[in-house]
């Protein structure tokens, strides 16, 4: 067993108050501890992946505030308190700051954060 903790685990996308830290949780998954500043819409940086928007899933809870999820179908706000399951196909959109935590298949998600990095 084990717990993990924001403070343990390393930051894979930190900068415009945009913090994203992650590690392996254990089986194929990896846990993702993220922050966005209201405002911060990461639409840009997912172009370029299949229709311009994450291809991995994540199930999580929203720790605070209020984020738009865009998708090819449209549009859905999330916000404290609940929790949530993220299909392949979608953006998110800070509307307040926000904190969540996620988990996502580690293979799949590390290549969304290879993406992301890239373009940097």
């Amino acid at each position: 067993m084990t717990a993990i903790t924001r403070g343990d685990t390393p930051a894979a996308v930190e900068g415009d108050g945009v913090e994203l830290r992650t590690q392996p949780a254990g089986g194929d998954l990896s846990v993702a501890f993220v922050r966005l500043p209201a405002g911060a819409d990461l639409r840009p940086a997912l172009q370029g992946m299949p229709d311009d928007l994450c291809p991995c899933p994540h199930w999580g809870y929203m720790l605070k505030g209020r984020l738009k999820m865009v998708t090819k179908d449209g549009e859905e706000v999330y916000e404290a308190g609940q929790a949530f399951h993220w299909p392949p196909g979608h953006a998110p959109v800070a509307l307040e700051d926000c904190e969540y935590v996620d988990f996502s298949p580690t293979a799949e998600f590390t290549a969304v954060l290879d993406h992301i990095t890239s373009r940097s």
